[in-house]
């Protein structure tokens, strides 16, 4: 008996919600068309009838079972699960079918559950859709954002970008619908904003890769290696943006002439990049080389060890270094 009861008033309220929720669909016609709101009505309408078919054979069978509070409970859990099975059933039939709206809407209007129903919608290549869902259900900016890039809606995407204040992604899009001034001024805050914290290789990106100025690059990263903000990437992506070697020698020679003391160890590993860049570059580098291990040996003996790395064919100079280290004999060779 009281199953029978929890039963009819499951019944009645399920039909009292069914006729709000046809109601909701309805009122939709402010926003979709007649023929996607109409869809939806036949949709529900064909799961309403399908729940209470269920509901129909657990009442039928309600009179056959026990009237113990842990029937009703079992009856209970039995008939929501029953339910949502056949929900899941009708989502997947939708995948299946590569009707992938039909299959949100059930997850969504039926399942509850706006994260797969925003997520099937995407995976449909209903990008608009899955955009509105997560902003408008799920409050989920950075997610209805790259939806919106997907479906090349970039207006509505740059909107959210600059409120999640992903300024270079913003610039990256403005340069998809070719608008360089403003792409430039959303970079530009980048470039202020790495240079803020000094990092001077990623503000040289930013203007060799995306605003094509490899010279306000450069002069970025010459700034980063005087200021020694990150000073040996800097001067090494400054030199590895030199693809012609008789300029990249001409840069070598004046960074060296205006070397201070204090990067010159630094210089020389440096050095050591550019001495196995190219066969042109070695005998400068080489020179380079001695002439700091010169300068530093007095105070720092183990530096002559780094001429072992600008004379590899040289099979006597591990000898002479040894022989300096052993007896402190100052070898600088001249080759």
């Amino acid at each position: 008996m009281a199953k029978q009861k929890f039963v009819d008033k499951f019944m009645a309220a399920f039909l009292i919600l069914a006729f709000i929720k046809v109601i909701a669909l309805f009122s939709q016609l402010r926003h979709q068309s007649i023929g996607s709101v109409i869809g939806q009505v036949f949709l529900f309408l064909f799961i309403a009838f399908v729940i209470l078919l269920i509901i129909t054979a657990l009442s039928s069978s309600s009179g056959e079972s026990s009237s113990s509070g842990g029937g009703t409970a079992y009856l209970e859990s039995s008939m929501f699960d029953k339910v949502r099975q056949a929900y899941e059933d009708l989502a997947r039939k939708y995948l299946k079918e590569g009707n992938y709206k039909g299959a949100a809407q059930v997850y969504m209007n039926l399942l509850q559950d706006n994260y797969r129903g925003a997520g099937t919608l995407a995976d449909g290549g209903l990008y608009n859709e899955a955009a509105f869902i997560y902003l408008k259900k799920l409050y989920n900016k950075e997610q209805a954002a790259q939806c919106y890039e997907k479906a090349k809606n970039y207006k509505k995407a740059i909107n959210l970008y600059q409120e999640l204040d992903q300024k270079e992604k913003v610039g990256d899009l403005y340069l998809k619908i070719n608008d360089r001034q403003n792409a430039h001024h959303f970079y530009q805050m980048v470039i202020d904003d790495y240079v803020h914290n000094r990092q001077m290789v990623k503000a040289s990106l930013i203007y060799r890769k995306k605003m094509d100025m490899p010279e306000k690059a450069q002069e970025h990263l010459l700034k980063g290696w005087r200021s020694d903000w990150d000073g040996y990437n800097c001067l090494n992506n400054y030199f590895a943006n030199i693809s012609d070697m008789k300029v990249l020698q001409q840069a070598i020679r004046q960074q060296y002439k205006e070397l201070p003391d204090a990067q010159k160890r630094v210089y020389l590993n440096l050095m050591k990049l550019e001495f196995r860049k190219d066969e042109s570059l070695r005998t400068l580098t080489r020179d380079i080389a001695y002439e700091i291990v010169a300068e530093q040996v007095r105070q720092n003996p183990d530096v002559v060890s780094e001429l072992k790395f600008f004379n590899p064919d040289d099979k006597n100079i591990m000898k002479d270094i040894l022989r300096f280290k052993t007896k402190g004999n100052q070898v600088i060779r001249n080759n």
